[in-house]
C-alpha cells in the first residue's frame, strides 16, 4: 500500500451505501448522533481524518447522545453474549478470580446507582485488577468531573473500534 492509498477497510466505509454504513458505524458507537456525523463526514481520505471526525463528533455529543452511547456498553466483567468487541476489550476481566468478579458486581452497582449510567472504560489492555482500581478511583468524582471522564473514554473505544474497522481486509 502507498502512503497515499487508502486502507481497504477505509475505502469500503467510504463506499457502503448508507444504511450499510450507518449499521457498520453503530458497531462502533450507539451514539446515533455520532453515527450521523462520521456519516455526513464520509468520504475520508485516510484513517486520521475519521478519527478526527470521531473526536469530533464525541465533543459535541448532547447529555442525551452521550447516555445513547453508554446505554451501548455492558457492564465491567460482564460482556453480552454475541458481542465480540466488548468481550475482546474487557478480556482482562476473563480470567479474573471469583472474588475480583464479585467486587466488580458491587462497584459497577455502586458506580450506577451515583451516575445513573454504566461504568465506560477503555478496557483494552488493562488487567481486572486495574479496572477495578479505575471504578474505585471514579467513585470520587462529582458528577460533571465524571462525565467528561466518560466522554474522552467513549472517545478511545471508539477509535480501537474503528481502527479494528477500517483494518479490516474482507470481500463484501
Amino acid at each position: 500500500m502507498t502512503p497515499t492509498s487508502t486502507p481497504p477497510g477505509l475505502a469500503r466505509l467510504n463506499a457502503l451505501e448508507e444504511q450499510a454504513a450507518l449499521a457498520a458505524l453503530h458497531t462502533a458507537c450507539a451514539s446515533t448522533a455520532w453515527v450521523r456525523s462520521l456519516l455526513a463526514a464520509r468520504p475520508y481520505a485516510t484513517a486520521e481524518d475519521l478519527y478526527a471526525a470521531n473526536d469530533t463528533a464525541v465533543a459535541r455529543l448532547t447529555p442525551a447522545d452521550l447516555e445513547e452511547a453508554m446505554a451501548g456498553h455492558p457492564p465491567i466483567g460482564r460482556p453480552e453474549p454475541g458481542d465480540p468487541a466488548s468481550a475482546r476489550e474487557q478480556s482482562g476481566m476473563a480470567g479474573a478470580p471469583d472474588g475480583l468478579r464479585a467486587e466488580m458486581l458491587e462497584l459497577n452497582l455502586a458506580y450506577r446507582e451515583k451516575f445513573g449510567h454504566v461504568f465506560l472504560v477503555c478496557a483494552t489492555g488493562r488487567t481486572g485488577e486495574q479496572l477495578r482500581d479505575a471504578v474505585r478511583e471514579r467513585l470520587g468524582n462529582p458528577p460533571e468531573r465524571e462525565r467528561e471522564i466518560v466522554r474522552t473514554e467513549l472517545g478511545k473505544i471508539n477509535r480501537i473500534r474503528l481502527a479494528r474497522l477500517v483494518a479490516e481486509d474482507r470481500h463484501t
